[in-house]
């Protein structure tokens, strides 16, 4: 009996959730006998595509990366940002206790600079550490960011261009080793041979009444209709106008 699997529209998929997508379906049937299902060849195929496959996700973490850096960059901008302009605002109050650190705090803050988050990546980063080195340095720049109720955005700072720097360097070591991937190739190849094992599977179902085609087929079916409801359901959420270009992938 001829058995009918679902399509997807693999286009529709993110690179992470493409690679994951296609290593669901090799698991399935990889638990089935494919020389007794006559598919061993069309098997053997989609097998072949799985080290490029590799290539598109270990890119994919690459890219992850990034865009952790683009995070962790804005947060220590918007840290920067916050503190020169904290003291800017207490230095319009009268408040004679914290008028003397005010000065002290603004005194130390004009030596580094404002633009230290206008800065590019390195720069921003050596400026930040120079900035940190000597705020710790000084006892009086301690006490009147204390007083100026400045402290904790001094300490985030601190975590954020720490955490900052190890990324940098984590994705500058896994850049050097990485090979230029053609994404799109190696997606449009293996729709080719996905296409051709699901065709493939279908016409051995057809004629061939022997081997069970349909427990497998179910079993692609279901992983499917798992996919094809949440990329409906992604675009709905588009169509209401909320980004989904941040939210998680399809697991």
């Amino acid at each position: 009996m001829e058995t009918k699997i679902n399509r997807l529209q693999l286009n529709h998929l993110w690179n992470s959730e493409y690679t994951r997508f296609v290593n669901q379906v090799v698991d399935v049937f990889v638990k089935y006998d494919s020389e007794k299902l006559h598919l061993q060849k069309a098997f053997g195929k989609l097998l072949n595509v799985l080290p490029d496959l590799e290539k598109v996700k270990a890119q994919e973490l690459s890219n992850a990366l990034s865009n952790s850096l683009q995070e962790l960059g804005n947060d220590r901008a918007n840290l920067i940002k916050a503190i020169f302009m904290n003291a800017k605002i207490l230095g319009r109050l009268t408040l004679p206790s914290v008028a003397p650190h005010i000065v002290v705090l603004k005194r130390f803050l004009k030596i580094h600079g404002s633009d230290i988050s206008d800065a590019n990546y390195n720069s921003a980063t050596e400026r930040t550490i120079k900035l940190l080195v000597d705020y710790e340095a000084k006892a009086d720049v301690k006490a009147a960011a204390e007083a100026a109720g400045l402290k904790l955005l001094f300490d985030n700072l601190s975590v954020v261009n720490t955490q900052f720097a190890n990324l940098y360097l984590l994705r500058a070591e896994e850049d050097a080793d990485k090979e230029i991937v053609d994404t799109r190739a190696i997606r449009n190849e293996t729709d080719k041979i996905l296409t051709v094992f699901f065709n493939a599977f279908e016409f051995c179902s057809s004629e061939y009444d022997e081997p069970d085609y349909t427990t497998p087929a179910n079993r692609f079916n279901e992983v499917i209709d798992l996919y094809k409801t949440q990329l409906k359901a992604r675009a709905t959420r588009s169509k209401a106008g909320l980004d989904v270009s941040k939210e998680p992938a399809i697991a």
